[in-house]
């Protein structure tokens, strides 16, 4: 099912395609976030990154649950955007050779990945609760608030310690 075809008829197939591309992303991020924190020179934003792949570990259990819940099977549907923006995180990680300029580029990195999951679970939110999902709403808004409070403390990061630092 791809996202502008006539596969998606109802708003239903639109929450179970967004629901499948998030599911896939939080599983690629999973992948992702070892090698982000072995990269890592700063050892608190290393330690960051293997905190994140514990909650993106319980992200991948919720979406189980929200997929439980409207009645589908996990399934994940390929997200050409996280897939995107890993490839360019590992392509601007490969070419930094200035240490500590590393962590600012894995830090913008995050970020970007971050930040696309924020906007697919607010959509999918509003959705389950226009739908009247407010089960699958609660549990994907644990999640968006995890997801926002990474976002918060990579920012904490590159404002305090991985920026000015990159800066000398």
């Amino acid at each position: 099912m791809g996202l502008f075809t006539k596969d998606i008829k109802t708003i239903d197939d639109l929450f179970l395609h967004v629901l499948q591309d998030i599911y896939y992303a939080e599983k690629r991020i999973l992948r992702a976030l070892p090698d982000m924190a072995e990269k890592a020179t700063n050892r608190d934003l290393a330690a960051t990154f293997k905190t994140h792949l514990a909650e993106t570990e319980k992200h991948v259990q919720r979406l189980d649950q929200a997929f439980e819940l409207i009645g589908e099977k996990p399934k994940a549907t390929t997200c050409p955007a996280i897939d995107g923006i890993i490839k360019e995180a590992n392509e601007i990680a490969g070419e930094v050779a200035e240490k500590k300029v590393l962590d600012a580029a894995l830090i913008a990195a995050a970020q970007a990945v971050e930040h696309y999951e924020i906007t697919r679970y607010g959509t999918l939110i509003a959705w389950a609760q226009d739908r009247g999902n407010e089960a699958v709403a609660r549990l994907l808004n644990t999640t968006l608030n995890e997801e926002k409070a990474a976002d918060k403390k990579l920012t904490t990061f590159a404002e305090r310690k991985v920026t000015q630092k990159a800066s000398r």
